[in-house]
C-alpha cells in the first residue's frame, strides 16, 4: 500500500521559490498567475501487514511531525 504526506508552508511564511517560480511562469507568457507556493509530496510504500495495523494514519503523522516536515513553518497532509 502506498501512503502520501503533503508537506507545504504555513501561510505566514514566506515562499522565495514560490515567487521565482511564478515569475518565471509570467516570463513564459502565463499571465494571470497571482501566486505560487512551493510545497513537497512524499509518498511511502508500506507492506501489507503494516498497512492494515490499527493507527497506522497515527504512525504516519507521527512520521511526518517528527522527520518530514519542519512544524515551525510546515503543515503537512497524510493520506493513506
Amino acid at each position: 500500500m502506498k501512503a502520501t504526506v503533503v508537506v507545504t508552508l504555513k501561510p505566514e511564511v514566506l515562499d522565495p521559490q514560490g515567487d521565482a517560480v511564478r515569475r518565471a511562469l509570467e516570463k513564459l507568457g502565463f499571465q494571470g498567475v497571482k501566486g505560487v507556493r512551493v510545497g513537497k509530496l512524499i509518498e511511502i510504500e508500506l507492506d501489507d501487514a503494516q498497512a492494515r495495523a490499527p493507527g497506522v494514519a497515527d504512525k504516519l503523522r507521527k512520521m511526518a511531525d517528527e522527520l518530514l516536515a519542519n512544524p515551525v513553518i510546515e503543515d503537512f497532509d497524510v493520506k493513506v
